[in-house]
């Protein structure tokens, strides 16, 4: 198969206990499940790659995406590494997205400017704030570990121009808007190496 004849995109969402994957050729073939792993999420992955791929196969790949984190550390870890190895292997992109980027994504039919916290650990709030444009996300704040008093008071700035989101555990539902959003970048023509993509622990959110 040919490059041109690639035509699919796959995601990877493991930095919650809710595994999510999803696959695409951004036309009417979407596919997409999650699995409430637990602690088991680094043990099945492999598997449950394997058996969510068919009927495409790993050539019919033209990009790979993951969820970079914030979120679990060994979750976000084993992401990385499965789609560092993959892209690798098929010498395909790999793009590594911002856990809180694809939850704000999933919110783009608010039409609303968006900010974005997740707890982290010790009293922490992992914390973004996007612009919402025509078919793009566009960072206020990146990823930045707050604390809560620090962050109150950047909203009580922000007034009621942004539409606050609260992130909770289960992340994996989000990995359509993950490959939307590498999706979006593909369009744009970027082509991120695997070796460019790299985990944001911060801290090991609880």
């Amino acid at each position: 198969m040919t490059n041109t004849q690639k035509k699919y995109g796959l995601a990877i969402h493991t930095t919650s206990p809710e595994l999510g994957l999803a696959v695409s050729n951004f036309g009417k073939d979407t596919r997409f499940k999650t699995w409430n792993l637990g602690r088991d999420l680094s043990t099945h992955l492999h598997q449950k790659l394997q058996e969510f791929m068919p009927p495409q196969t790993w050539q019919d790949l033209s990009f790979i995406v993951v969820a970079k984190g914030p979120g679990s550390f060994t979750g976000t870890r084993i992401g990385i590494v499965t789609a560092r190895t993959l892209a690798q292997q098929l010498d395909i992109p790999l793009f590594a997205i911002s856990t809180l980027a694809t939850i704000a994504w999933s919110y783009k039919q608010e039409s609303q400017n968006l900010s974005v916290q997740m707890r982290g650990q010790k009293g922490q709030l992992f914390t973004a704030i996007y612009q919402l444009g025509e078919m793009s996300l566009n960072p206020v704040l990146v990823d930045t570990l707050m604390n809560p008093v620090a962050w109150k008071e950047m909203l009580a700035n922000l007034g009621n121009s942004y539409h606050l989101i609260q992130v909770e555990n289960s992340l994996g539902k989000s990995v359509v808007s993950l490959l939307e959003l590498a999706h979006l970048e593909w369009g744009k023509g970027n082509r991120p190496h695997w070796s460019e993509a790299l985990p944001f622990y911060g801290q090991n959110p609880v």
